[in-house]
């Protein structure tokens, strides 16, 4: 019953890395970025939700609320006036922005709050569990899980449900053709980005409410995000999902056998899954 538990719980911690990795899995889907800061603005998000929690007194929950709409407008600012002017068929020019921005956000981040550890007040919910018969299942893993499935399932509707999804299809498959046909690459590339960003406050609120966090952690997120991607293959938001439970599962064993073994376990289950499937568990682009 023990390694059931144990099984269960590294499912459940896959829920919260599928959320670290699923904006980044839908922005290199549409235009092929590979965003460095994205950890950063995981954090950047956990403060801004913190700070909106201390000066009005809010629940996380509303904060997250107020916050989303905010990383949507950083997102689509940061897209449209920065970002684009770095892609191209060099892929070194965003990821050296990107490298800068993420530096420069843990340093704007040190100043503002300090290297001390914060985190986000969960009341009740921290300790809240359901008895699934045996095996008790906390409240607020089962809600991050749940989380990061609707997310999944909101964005592949999004992808193939709506006229913006086409138009993100369009543009990833060939830019040039897409603007011929009235589409506008750079705020596609804007509302991709944009989109992205309320992933991440999502994320940034179950990161806040689990875990302490501090300026510096930001790096280690990326990490998460991009193994649990690359595991999945990159561009699928449904093996996005897998990449982070196999990630969850392999901590969840390695601590269950030794603490110290916990991130080792990942970090050697993701090498396991790059040697023998080089491309992903589901190498498929978003489209």
């Amino acid at each position: 019953m023990i390694w059931v538990d144990t099984l269960t719980q590294g499912i459940l911690l896959g829920g919260l890395y599928a959320l670290f990795a699923a904006g980044l899995s839908l922005v290199f889907g549409i235009m092929r970025l590979v965003n460095l800061a994205h950890g950063d603005f995981i954090v950047m998000a956990a403060y801004l939700i913190l700070l909106l929690v201390t000066l009005l007194g809010l629940s996380p929950f509303l904060a997250a609320a107020i916050a989303a709409p905010l990383m949507y407008g950083v997102g689509w600012g940061l897209q449209k006036h920065l970002l684009n002017r770095t892609l191209g068929n060099d892929i070194l020019p965003p990821l050296l922005v990107t490298f800068g921005l993420s530096i420069a956000l843990q340093n704007a981040l040190l100043e503002a709050f300090s290297a001390d550890s914060q985190r986000l007040p969960t009341g009740a919910i921290s300790t809240a569990s359901i008895d699934m018969g045996g095996l008790t299942l906390g409240v607020l893993p089962l809600l991050t899980f749940g989380s990061a499935v609707a997310v999944i399932v909101g964005l592949n509707q999004l992808f193939y449900r709506t006229e913006l999804g086409r138009a993100f299809r369009a543009t990833s498959d060939d830019a040039t053709t897409a603007s011929l046909m009235g589409i506008r690459p750079s705020n596609i590339f804007a509302k991709a980005t944009a989109i992205a960003m309320l992933v991440v406050t999502l994320a940034a609120l179950y990161l806040g409410m689990r875990s302490n966090f501090d300026p510096s952690i930001g790096p280690a997120r990326l990490i998460y995000a991009f193994q649990a991607v690359i595991i999945g293959g990159l561009g699928s938001l449904w093996g996005t999902l897998v990449g982070g439970i196999i990630i969850g599962l392999a901590q969840t064993v390695g601590a269950a056998i030794n603490p110290e073994w916990q991130i080792l376990a990942g970090h050697v289950a993701f090498l396991i899954v790059l040697m023998l499937r080089p491309r992903g568990l589901f190498p498929r682009a978003v489209d």
